[in-house]
């Protein structure tokens, strides 16, 4: 492997270490290790709000909404099961469509074509970036799984809910959730192979 691609996966997996970290001590309160995912993440997650809200101010508010839910569920993270950036970026997801959904009551006024031309000063390296392609064909895929798994998994994975919450939630038997959170993980990695 040439040494420049070797050094950037270093770096990356420096930067996937130290964002575990510190979301793992923000799960236990640590203000600093809260700074310090913020300091990491808010340009990316920034990008995903002003995208999806695609008016600089409103994104703002959206995020500032992201990183309170953050800081009440980071210690529901578990970071073998998701990397960071993506639990993260799922969170920033479905807080700004949330919002979205919310001002469908408001049309919003129409983008024009020199605000679309504008480089986005939010951009981050590649590296740190959300592979776009990866997330549509994970929501073709999702699309694909049977309601209840497909809920088990979004309530697990994407909100950062322990198994008993699940089951607590969802009035079922413990087994029952992990058995369709498993299966449909099952469904997802194949699904997703299939798509290579």
């Amino acid at each position: 492997m040439p040494r420049v691609a070797a050094d950037r996966q270093d770096h990356a997996a420096s930067a996937r270490a130290r964002l575990v970290e510190a979301l793992v001590a923000t799960g236990h309160e640590d203000r600093e290790a809260f700074r310090t995912v913020y300091r990491l993440t808010s340009a990316k997650l920034f990008g995903i709000c002003l995208r999806i809200c695609g008016d600089r101010q409103d994104a703002e508010d959206v995020l500032h909404d992201v990183y309170v839910i953050v800081w009440r569920r980071a210690g529901a993270f578990e970071p073998g099961r998701a990397s960071p950036i993506t639990w993260l970026a799922t969170i920033a997801r479905n807080r700004a469509i949330d919002w979205q959904r919310g001002r469908t009551r408001h049309p919003a006024d129409p983008i024009d074509d020199a605000a679309l031309a504008l480089p986005d000063p939010t951009q981050v390296p590649v590296d740190r970036l959300v592979d776009e392609e990866t997330v549509a064909r994970l929501q073709a895929c999702l699309g694909t799984l049977e309601t209840r798994q497909r809920e088990a998994i979004r309530i697990a994975f994407f909100d950062g809910v322990r198994y008993p919450e699940i089951a607590r939630r969802l009035t079922l038997p413990l087994g029952t959730v992990k058995s369709w959170v498993h299966r449909g993980l099952a469904r997802l990695r194949t699904c997703l192979d299939g798509d290579h």
